[in-house]
């Protein structure tokens, strides 16, 4: 009995330790359907970046869509799906900088993780998204491209990819200062692309 309190004292200890907010997030139980990230920033340096990251899929309107479409110019992509409430939030935030950077060196693509083309078409609609997204929930192809050293761990994320097709900044949730993020594609688009 003595052992069993020593092991049940031990194991609460061990649990007192852990500070994971995802973890944390998960024990909670409070269903929201999602793990938030924490709006957490991480920019690689050009140096660091590695190699770029060759993805394709279909977006909510059936067309292909490949890293090679995007060749030379800076990408924002943004993993999302409708039921998500940071990603309403932040979707008015978003199309603004597609609108703004239009025909300036910088594209916008979604990748939604858990919808229909038909619930996507409709969130674009609500919210005036007028860059694509590709569907993403059958097999995971993109989320699985981009788990290298810098994934998407939280849905929304965004990532920014420069002219080069590698990542240089990840957003980990919703998009709370737009700001950065702008700045973030503005330093991407002055960049000399990698050899």
């Amino acid at each position: 009995m003595t052992r069993l309190v020593g092991l049940l004292a031990l194991a609460l200890v061990l649990t007192g330790c852990s500070t994971d907010p995802l973890a944390d997030q998960y024990r909670a139980g409070s269903n929201k359907g999602f793990i938030a990230g924490d709006g957490s920033v991480t920019e690689i340096a050009a140096a660091d970046r590695g190699a770029a990251v060759a993805w394709s899929g279909v977006d909510e309107t059936g067309a292909a869509v490949s890293n090679t479409d995007y060749a030379g110019k800076v990408l924002v992509v943004n993993f999302w799906y409708a039921s998500c409430a940071p990603c309403r939030v932040e979707a008015p935030a978003l199309q603004k900088l597609n609108a703004e950077f239009s025909g300036r060196g910088a594209e916008w693509l979604g990748v939604n993780v858990r919808d229909q083309a038909a619930n996507a078409i409709a969130f674009n609609q609500s919210y005036g998204i007028t860059y694509p997204s590709i569907m993403d929930v059958d097999g995971g192809a993109m989320q699985l491209a981009f788990s290298g050293s810098i994934p998407p761990n939280a849905v929304p994320t965004t990532l920014v990819l420069d002219k080069s097709g590698r990542v240089a900044a990840r957003i980990l949730g919703a998009l709370s200062t737009p700001s950065i993020l702008e700045t973030i594609v503005r330093d991407a688009i002055a960049e000399v692309p990698a050899a």
